[in-house]
Parts: structure tokens; C-alpha cells; sequence
């Protein structure tokens, strides 16, 4: 009976410090080239998706942030979840998905150009829209 009344506490504590790590979790933070990259833009509602026609180009800022341009006043910035230090404005993204879209939890891989060298890769965050 102590057992069954203990492995009862043990989950309703473990619920609550999963529920209040939900609830506190703040979105990662961009470094200070990324937030110069998108001085005088305006912030929306982060999406799970693009679609991949949509997108004219794409600049690797730094480790914090992808920007995808989708035109010269919609951008969607993506922050690798969980980081990606392996990231950097002369490496290159390969990605590789079954869709038409590039999604949340999407892995990209992060390539030397000239070389075959692969540093690693990445999984995609949420893409929160910037407009001017």
C-alpha cells in the first residue's frame, strides 16, 4: 500500500514540474547579429510549416538563427531547436523531406560548400514571421 501511495506522488510531481517547464519555457533567444538582421520588422505568430516554393532564399545568421526570405518584406526566421553550434554564414543547409514543406523537427544537415564535409545537423524550430 506505501508503495502504491508513493508511486502516485512520484507522478503527480513529476506532472507538475513537466506542466511548469511547459509554461515557463521561453522562446531561445536571438544573438545580437540576428536581432540587428531583423531591426525595424515586426514579429507574428510562429507557424510549424513553409512551403518550400515560397521561399526566394535563405541566410544563415549565425548558431541562433535561419532566416528563410520569402519575399523583400515576409521573412521566417527559424531557431534550431535545441541550438546548432555547427552553424555559420559560410556553411551551407541540406535538408531532405517527403513533402512540399519544410516543418518543425525537420532535419537539416550543415555542409562546407566546396568540400563534402558535414558538421553536422540541425532540427528546425517553429518559423515566426517578420514583416516590414
Amino acid at each position: 500500500m506505501r508503495l502504491l501511495a508513493f508511486a502516485a506522488a512520484l507522478c503527480a510531481a513529476g506532472t507538475a514540474v513537466a506542466a511548469s517547464r511547459g509554461s515557463d519555457a521561453a522562446a531561445p533567444a536571438l544573438s545580437a547579429k540576428a536581432t540587428a538582421a531583423l531591426a525595424g520588422r515586426t514579429a507574428g505568430k510562429p507557424q510549424s510549416c513553409v512551403r518550400l516554393r515560397d521561399v526566394r532564399s535563405t541566410e544563415i545568421v549565425d548558431e541562433t538563427a535561419i532566416i528563410y526570405k520569402l519575399d523583400r518584406r515576409r521573412w521566417l526566421v527559424n531557431v534550431p531547436e535545441g541550438g546548432c553550434p555547427s552553424l555559420r554564414p559560410d556553411r551551407t543547409l541540406v535538408t531532405v523531406t517527403p513533402s512540399t514543406n519544410l516543418c518543425r523537427g525537420d532535419i537539416a544537415r550543415v555542409i562546407d560548400p566546396p568540400t563534402p564535409i558535414e558538421y553536422g545537423s540541425c532540427g528546425l524550430g517553429n518559423f515566426v514571421p517578420y514583416t516590414r
